[in-house]
């Protein structure tokens, strides 16, 4: 496995490219994240274990959703099958669990051993809160140590989630060791920092587009609500913020696989 230089405006190229797939087959593509989602979900609600065995399943939807984008963007200009797209993800999960699991664990512990750094700030309420699943009361949620202590957490998982960005493809495609895959990650980040800057700078113009569009739309409707000319109006706008953001989130992870595709290659 190599890894190959590109220039900045090949995160453009992603972004572009990435949404001409999704569009192929978007019910898939959305099906298949909301199914991972809800998987995460569902296991983030147990009791004690639920705030660890999240960041255990991430991995596993990475990989998911890489492996069906690649199914539909190889299928030659035919509109591919969903249960085509379904099946080559099931069956990447299920052949790499191994690797993925170990990948999920290291994701847990780091992120338990930052979310208990954040009790110096704030003396543990945050840690607790997201450990122990305990009501922070409303003063405390509203203290600036309490902030500090979420902006805290934020940072010191931002090279966390870099070093997962490629780790499940790396695992799957080219059988990198789950920690050599994390490592490789970074420096295929930090190596072509220009395209992957292109890249997100590219994502943050669809997503503030979407944004201002839908935006506008949601107004309108909780305005027709506030008229009292449609009760359901104001809730409608609502759905239709919550269900786009989660449909733009679904788009964007559908260009992460030529991300990989076009940082690394297969040794000759």
């Amino acid at each position: 496995m190599k890894l190959n230089l590109v220039p900045a405006r090949t995160g453009a190229e992603w972004v572009r490219i990435g949404l001409k797939t999704f569009w192929r087959q978007p019910l898939a593509f959305i099906s298949l994240f909301f199914l991972f989602m809800a998987s995460i979900s569902i296991a983030s609600q147990l009791p004690l274990i639920g705030s660890v065995l999240a960041p255990i399943l991430l991995p596993f939807m990475t990989l998911g959703l890489m492996v069906a984008t690649s199914v539909a963007h190889t299928a030659d200009r035919q509109k591919p099958a969903a249960p085509a797209m379904f099946i080559a993800a099931a069956e990447a999960v299920k052949t790499r669990w191994r690797p993925m699991i170990v990948l999920g664990l290291i994701s847990a512990a780091y992120f338990v051993i930052a979310v208990g750094l954040s009790a110096l700030i704030d003396g543990g309420h945050l840690a607790t809160a997201y450990l122990l699943d305990t009501t922070v009361p409303e003063e405390v949620m509203k203290s600036s140590d309490f902030q500090i202590a979420r902006l805290f957490v934020m940072v010191l998982n931002l090279p966390l989630s870099l070093a997962m960005w490629h780790a499940p493809a790396l695992v799957h495609w080219h059988q990198v060791e789950p920690v050599k895959a994390l490592f490789f990650s970074l420096v295929a980040l930090f190596r072509n920092f220009g395209a992957y800057a292109m890249f997100c700078l590219s994502w943050f113009g669809v997503f503030l587009a979407a944004g201002i569009g839908i935006g506008l739309l949601a107004t309108v409707l909780v305005g027709v609500g506030a008229m009292g000319m449609g009760g359901g109006a104001s809730a409608i706008g609502s759905a239709l913020m919550l269900g786009a953001a989660l449909v733009l989130a679904a788009m964007s992870l559908s260009s992460t696989w030529f991300t990989f595709r076009d940082s690394f290659r297969a040794d000759e």
